[in-house]
């Protein structure tokens, strides 16, 4: 028997991907993803190569994050009131384009820095609307009973990404230049949108939204759900806060660590970064066979994953071994990444259809603004104090992520499936 109380069906766990819709979706994604790896990389490196500035390159990421921020609720509301399919694959053709752009005009001499920070920030705008849109269309094409499996599943395409499309660039970089790998990014987005085509989406059982309704209605609609309606949400949003504060700082101080106290370069640091991304996708992986228990059993796997966490990078504050310290790294990055999947699994069985895509940017933009502050407020610590200072901070910060979560699993009682 499920929480609610009906006869469950046993999740097909890692075998959605041999299933035709989320199969598609999960192609394409894993397609993009490396494709993404692949222009972080590409792109950076072309900046830094065309205006020659540290400075100016550090603007590619400020202008990737601003666009969240500042559109994150209000693109929920829009994202609500159309089809999630059309949303996704429009946005992919656009960020073709977008891409596309950057070498065309560098071939043809008409490629200002203002004009390439402009078509780097819009290309994050509708960028930003597609992770809330995948998200909201999960539970469209699986079962409730694998939407933590499913949601694993397509954080593992991140995990790949991450693995091979900075290796894939570099290659591509060395053969054919900078510039002209953004066309293989561009292409990879043509060939997401084509996936998503053929996608057939189940229509969505949430209530028809009011006409009559103004934009700032609706928003106000969608903070009242987070803020003061369901609690479990708020508490999600707290946790995973926490979590971005840590994880998203960690990351920038890997490097500072592996110079300063492990004393490597940048091939070491390179395995580092290999380790965090094997350690992700094992445990993406593992999310995606096992079942998925209860609510309390789902919020102890948080518990466990941040407290191992957070002990981890704790540990790496006492450690000079580079292959020690590999290993170490491989436990963060296992630990913190069941998080989400069973995050997003929990906000899309609470929140109704008719509201998702506003809950899903509000958290989103929670989650950006605490990774902002994680960058900013860590990698000060480890300018004044020292990395091992900044490794201590990051610990307690996933460690107060777990005593969050386990004073949520203790007062949780059983999802009721959100209803319209």
């Amino acid at each position: 028997m499920s929480e609610d109380g009906s006869v469950s069906i046993p999740s097909r766990g890692w075998r959605l991907i041999q299933t035709r819709e989320f199969g598609l979706l999960w192609w394409g994604q894993t397609t993009s993803q490396i494709g993404e790896g692949v222009n972080k990389v590409a792109l950076l490196w072309f900046v830094y190569e065309l205006t020659g500035s540290a400075m100016k390159m550090t603007m590619v990421g400020l202008l990737q994050t601003i666009p969240p921020l500042l559109f994150g609720p209000l693109i929920g509301v829009y994202l609500d009131r159309l089809p999630k399919k059309a949303v996704m694959i429009w946005v992919d053709l656009l960020r073709a384009l977008l891409t596309v752009l950057i070498p065309t005009l560098y071939a043809m001499d008409r490629l200002s820095i203002e004009g390439l920070y402009g078509l780097i920030f819009l290309t994050s705008v509708v960028s930003t609307v597609f992770g809330p849109a995948l998200v909201s269309a999960v539970p469209l094409l699986v079962r409730p009973s694998e939407l933590m499996s499913a949601n694993a599943l397509i954080q593992g395409t991140n995990n790949i990404g991450m693995l091979l499309g900075p290796a894939i660039s570099g290659v591509m970089i060395a053969l054919i230049a900078a510039e002209n790998v953004l066309f293989v990014n561009s292409a990879t987005f043509l060939l997401s949108a084509l996936c998503l085509m053929p996608i057939r989406f189940s229509i969505p059982h949430g209530a028809a939204r009011d006409a009559s309704s103004s934009v700032w209605e609706e928003l106000k609609v969608g903070f009242r759900f987070v803020f003061g309606q369901q609690p479990m949400v708020l508490t999600l949003v707290i946790i995973s806060s926490l979590y971005n504060l840590g994880v998203s700082a960690f990351v920038f101080i890997l490097p500072v660590y592996a110079k300063e106290f492990l004393q490597v370069g940048p091939v070491q640091l390179g395995w580092l970064w290999s380790a965090l991304g094997v350690g992700m996708l094992a445990a993406s992986t593992w999310l995606a066979w096992k079942k998925q228990s209860d609510l309390q059993g789902r919020l102890r796997i948080v518990v466990s994953g941040m407290t191992i966490g957070g002990l981890a990078v704790c540990s790496l504050s006492l450690l000079e071994t580079p292959l020690i310290a590999a290993g170490i790294v491989i436990i963060v990055g296992g630990s913190t990444a069941v998080l989400n999947p069973i995050v997003w699994a929990l906000l899309q069985e609470v929140t109704p259809d008719h509201l998702i895509g506003r809950v899903l940017t509000t958290f989103s933009v929670g989650s950006m603004a605490s990774a902002m502050a994680g960058m900013t407020g860590f990698g000060w610590v480890a300018d004044t104090a020292g990395p091992a200072a900044s490794l201590v901070g990051l610990g307690l910060v996933l460690l107060l992520a777990a005593a969050v979560a386990v004073s949520c699993a203790r007062r949780a009682r059983p999802i009721t499936l959100a209803q319209a």
